[in-house]
């Protein structure tokens, strides 16, 4: 199964480094964050990797261009401008019609079990699987009914329950649900397949951490020195 994840944005709310470097490529310890999340999929054995980039494209190129251990990378330019569904868009023509693959961004990590998120995936047969997560209040909450997504309200400043984590498996299908470039996933496609009944939602109630800001990525870099990679299997 593919692995896409969304490294093409600005990253302003890191801008300490984003002004020189794409957020993927802001080092967790001694490794880009990059790297960190392509090994959580590797250590589940899915090694097929296709990573939307976008802004300052050309450092992650240059950063993995002559690697041995991420030399199953495939860097796309999704265009600096697109938004995240756009990206995702994109990459259409290099997904086979029918196919379930992952997607996540660029700047979470989890120790979500991944074949177990498959599973869930393949049991129910929808187009689109989130993994909820349990917030910080800032990212866009999912209200769920047993398993099944009712609501998404993006960034609601509301009550503290699931959120989008990442972590998604997604249909070819979903591509149906994207417009053009300056679609964002997590409005209108997401708000249309909770309307279809068509996303479903893999509680996760382990670690995870967006690098959303310096806090975040000073937090994880002290987590990495103390030897606390929670995020590895």
């Amino acid at each position: 199964m593919k692995v896409v994840i969304l490294a093409g944005g600005f990253g302003t709310r890191l801008a300490e480094y984003t002004n020189t470097i794409p957020k993927p490529m802001v080092k967790i310890g001694d490794e880009p964050i990059l790297s960190h999340i392509i090994r959580i999929f590797k250590s589940y054995n899915f090694n097929d990797f296709i990573v939307a980039a976008g802004y300052k494209k050309e450092i992650i190129i240059d950063y993995y261009k002559n690697s041995k251990e991420f030399k199953n990378l495939k860097i796309v330019d999704t265009g600096e401008k697109t938004m995240t569904g756009g990206r995702i868009l994109r990459l259409k023509s290099l997904i086979k019609d029918k196919e379930n693959f992952f997607m996540t961004y660029g700047d979470g990590l989890c120790d979500v079990n991944l074949n177990e998120l498959v599973k869930f995936h393949m049991k129910h047969k929808k187009i689109a699987t989130v993994t909820a997560v349990h917030p910080p209040v800032r990212f866009g909450e999912l209200e769920i009914n047993e398993e099944k997504v009712i609501k998404f309200e993006e960034k609601s400043q509301a009550k503290v329950g699931w959120i989008n984590g990442g972590f998604f498996i997604l249909n070819t299908k979903v591509f149906d649900y994207i417009k053009d470039d300056n679609i964002l996933f997590e409005r209108e496609p997401l708000e249309k397949l909770v309307n279809n009944e068509n996303l479903m939602a893999f509680k996760h109630e382990g670690f995870w951490k967006c690098m959303d800001n310096l806090r975040d990525k000073i937090e994880l870099d002290k987590m990495f020195k103390n030897n606390q990679l929670l995020w590895k299997k």
